[in-house]
């Protein structure tokens, strides 16, 4: 597949705004909302149902690395949902380019394990990642969220998601959007809970496009 062979077509494809792929549904409203404030220190503080300590927080540039670790525990399969294609690997350039984000046009959100004073004794790893970027000339944002197995179903994907919303209203967005595998369930079930609409992409098959006007 070509996305194997050419990685940088990947990196260009999810972290760099889209223009023109598929149907976009329309934006309907253009008023702005004050987005949520994150907690004091730079993330808010939060506990797996195993007892792990986490904290979501912005990611760093510094977060090269520990990006890269968390790809290669994800399963084929939660790769496959997150990128809509196979990828084996999450390399250098595409990593950076993931990780050093320009704040007017992109952010990320990341799940990770606290890396304070308090718990030096844990290594820094990240469990989920919730990102968008928006096209300043059609006012909308495309997201995508993925979750490490061991913390899914904890209520994480909905935390992020409605971080997700609130960032992007933030940066202007007046519409969020993503494109979603029909097999991903449990984005498609999160995303009905939160009011976003269903519609087709004629140019992807097996694809359902997801949007929430802000």
């Amino acid at each position: 597949m070509d996305t194997l062979a050419n990685p940088g077509k990947l990196a260009e494809r999810w972290a760099l705004p889209r223009h023109g792929r598929g149907l976009r549904p329309p934006p309907r409203r253009s008023e702005r909302r004050t987005p949520q404030r994150s907690a004091a220190g730079g993330g808010e503080r939060l506990t797996a149902r195993d007892g792990t300590p986490l904290v979501l927080r912005p990611i760093r540039p510094d977060d090269v690395e520990v990006l890269q670790r968390f790809f290669h525990r994800l399963t084929p399969e939660e790769v496959r949902l997150r990128f809509l294609h196979p990828l084996n690997e999450l390399p250098d350039a595409f990593a950076h380019q993931l990780c050093e984000l320009d704040p007017a046009l992109a952010f990320a959100w990341v799940l990770a394990t606290p890396d304070d004073p308090a718990h030096a004794d844990l290594p820094v790893e990240i469990h989920a990642v919730a990102r968008a970027h928006f096209d300043p000339v059609l006012a909308e944002a495309e997201f995508a969220i993925v979750v490490e197995g061991r913390f899914a179903r904890q209520g994480f994907g909905s935390l992020l998601m409605r971080r997700t919303i609130a960032s992007a209203r933030k940066l202007g967005a007046i519409e969020l959007w993503s494109d979603v595998l029909y097999g991903n369930g449990a984005m498609l079930d999160l995303c009905a809970k939160l009011g976003f609409e269903r519609g087709m992409s004629l140019n992807n098959p097996g694809v359902v496009r997801v949007s929430l006007a802000l």
